[in-house]
């Protein structure tokens, strides 16, 4: 009895040697007939826009749209998902009126729970909101590849401002 129980250790030993030499260096999965497990990849989300003020001729003044970039904007994406989850991420407008905001924080989330949303204009001239008041909603531009993963690349256009009193920019 003794010496078929160490037969059967013995046995059991060599299966395992031998299926643990077969999965090769990514696991045991591939030696049982399943296929090895993919490498975990990072997702992160992109969203980018303008901020502009129009009929104002600011520095970087675009006569096809006849406005102005706002730099210094602060634009904030904002996602919901019923009434206790929600986040919001913040990016400042740079020199050109664009705005980029990254994050890998919302992958609980859809597209269609975000809006991005530029609360105030940061001149003092240039005050009187668009349409853009109440949010924009993001659209899918883009896969970006990156160094450290994939990123989806959104886009919500642009936010226009407009002068209170419109001959007054100074």
């Amino acid at each position: 009895m003794a010496l078929s129980l160490k037969f059967v250790v013995l046995s059991l030993a060599a299966v395992l040697v031998a299926l643990d030499g077969a999965a090769g260096p990514r696991g045991g999965a591939s030696a049982m007939g399943l296929p090895p497990p993919q490498p975990a990849v990072n997702f992160s989300i992109g969203v980018q826009g303008m901020v502009w003020c129009k009929t104002c001729r600011y520095p970087g003044y675009f006569p096809a749209m006849d406005a102005s970039p706002l730099a210094g904007a602060v634009a904030y994406l904002r996602c919901r998902h019923g009434h206790r989850r929600a986040a919001s991420i913040r990016a400042v407008a740079g020199s050109g009126g664009y705005f980029r905001i990254e994050t890998s924080q919302l992958t609980s989330f859809t597209s269609q729970e975000c809006k991005v949303y530029v609360p105030r204009s940061p001149s003092p001239a240039c005050v009187v909101p668009g349409d853009g008041r109440r949010g924009l909603p993001l659209k899918f531009e883009l896969f970006v590849k990156r160094d450290n993963g994939l990123q989806g690349l959104y886009s919500v256009g642009n936010f226009i401002f407009s002068p209170k009193y419109p001959n007054k920019c100074y």
